[in-house]
């Protein structure tokens, strides 16, 4: 009864802390302790228990998530079931190979093994998911801004790593406090001086000031309600056009630099094309302003394609120069499964002094990859339309805010069925209003354009190739030694 108890007690208790400390709206404090009662429970308890225990604090905590996916993203049951099957096997790898290490007397191993399962987890997903780096832990740490800096070095790998490092060291000594103090402290005192030391450089990246002149009068725009789904070509399009262009106009008058509307607002067919350019470019050559306008683009069979094609494309109107666009790389299965993915980044030369700028759209921003190649470009500034589910304004609309940490840049968002915001090169939000706040919803706000170099571009997920290096290490460990008595 007691070890049922000792079971239960540790199964709830992280359980409960992943389940507030992750999903829509994570508090990011529980996050830095969620994992500590299973893995101080894996190191009194059998390998069978400590499984079960592990995976189904995972699967039941993560249920936060469940109405999310299986409503407004539609994942299919099986394959929800599947996703959750493969996570609460993968923390109970992580936890039984952290459970056998220090079993060995290895205590430091263990406390690497566990992050390093975890992250090198993180890592393949990036690789071959759909959803890029979604599932990553380190976004939970987005409002924590002296940790967030962190990414400007490491990406969210490193994020992650610290993360679960420290709930490891935190266990460990607290089971070694009777017989081995000194080495449990030894750990704990390691670890904690790391997370002080990331805490101390972001606090001093945070106080840098930006460069002098740097900062950008942006203008954002969005309409939610009737206006939610995308325009039909031709009059309800040009109606809502017009309606965008009247607030363009407004905060172009208010000093904006760049107006950005969402995602989608309506569909282009490429004979009308020409026309839509023309009132926009009008638009932008009147007002001195660039606007960035995302559309559905709907190309009829022609030369080189014989069926029809459909790009889910930003287009930037420029006062006085041809019109550019952006071709959206990552789509979001299975609503944009039958688009053309673009391959090319756009590139902008922003005005006198404010350097330059990229143009991607929602789900591009999370890539790490996407984002570095436009760090590595020079980009000081990223205009993003985006269309979110309301639900997920923060956990997925934020998710481009450390892009900017990582490869140096602000972001300019504007996302309908979410918020507008304005999110410089530190991860400091500057100004955010949610879509639905009005009918068209606008906002203004200033924010540095300048690029900054970061670590991260010149060491890319390198992190990452860490992680995989320790985990192999740590099993080599394992497979070398015995278990101590």
């Amino acid at each position: 009864m007691r070890s049922l108890l000792h079971a239960l007690a540790a199964l709830v208790t992280t359980a409960a802390l992943i389940w507030f400390g992750t999903g829509l709206a994570p508090e990011w404090p529980l996050m830095w302790v969620a994992p500590a009662a299973v893995l101080l429970y894996a190191l009194n308890a059998g390998a069978g228990a400590t499984a079960l225990v592990a995976a189904g604090a995972m699967m039941l905590g993560g249920t936060n998530l469940w109405s999310y996916l299986h409503g407004a993203l539609s994942v299919p049951l099986a394959i929800l079931v599947r996703i959750y099957l493969i996570e609460g096997v993968v923390f109970a790898l992580a936890v039984l190979l952290f459970r056998a290490l220090a079993r060995r007397g290895a205590y430091w191993s263990a406390l690497l093994a566990f992050p390093a399962v975890l992250v090198s987890f993180e890592w393949l997903l990036n690789l071959t998911s759909p959803h890029g780096t979604g599932a990553s832990l380190a976004y939970t740490q987005l409002a924590f801004l002296p940790f967030l800096q962190l990414a400007s070095i490491t990406g969210p790998w490193g994020m992650s790593f610290l993360l679960l490092a420290f709930p490891a060291a935190l266990a460990l000594a607290s089971h070694l406090r009777k017989d081995h103090a000194k080495e449990g402290y030894r750990i704990l005192g390691a670890t904690a001086a790391v997370v002080v030391a990331v805490l101390l450089f972001g606090t001093v990246r945070l106080l840098s000031p930006p460069p002098a002149g740097s900062l950008v009068k942006v203008g954002l725009v969005a309409s939610d309600g009737p206006n939610e789904r995308v325009a039909e070509d031709g009059a309800p399009a040009d109606q809502l056009f017009k309606e965008y262009a009247t607030r363009v106009a407004q905060l172009a008058s208010e000093g904006a630099s760049v107006v950005v509307l969402p995602e989608k607002t309506a569909v282009v067919v490429d004979p009308d094309l020409p026309r839509t350019d023309q009132e926009f470019q009008s638009l932008a050559d009147e007002n001195h302003v660039r606007v960035v306008v995302g559309v559905l683009r709907v190309s009829p069979p022609g030369a080189g394609h014989p069926e029809k094609r459909r790009y889910n494309e930003a287009r930037v109107y420029t006062p006085g120069e041809p019109v550019a666009s952006y071709d959206k790389e990552h789509m979001l299965p299975p609503f944009e499964s039958n688009l053309t993915p673009g391959t090319t980044l756009t590139l902008l030369r922003a005005s006198a002094g404010a350097g330059t700028w990229g143009v991607a759209i929602c789900k591009d921003m999370d890539f790490t990859q996407l984002s570095r190649r436009y760090g590595e470009a020079g980009a000081g500034l990223m205009l993003v339309p985006g269309w979110d589910f309301f639900v997920d304004a923060i956990s997925h609309g934020h998710m481009a805010i450390m892009r900017g940490v990582e490869s140096g840049f602000g972001v300019v968002r504007s996302a309908k069925g979410g918020t507008l915001y304005v999110s410089d090169n530190r991860g400091r939000i500057m100004a955010e209003i949610n879509s639905d706040a009005v009918p068209f919803t606008a906002l203004m706000a200033s924010v540095p354009g300048i690029h900054d170099r970061t670590l991260f571009l010149v060491l890319g997920d390198a992190f990452a190739w860490v992680a995989v290096a320790l985990l192999a290490l740590c099993l080599v460990q394992l497979v070398m030694s015995r278990p101590a008595r």
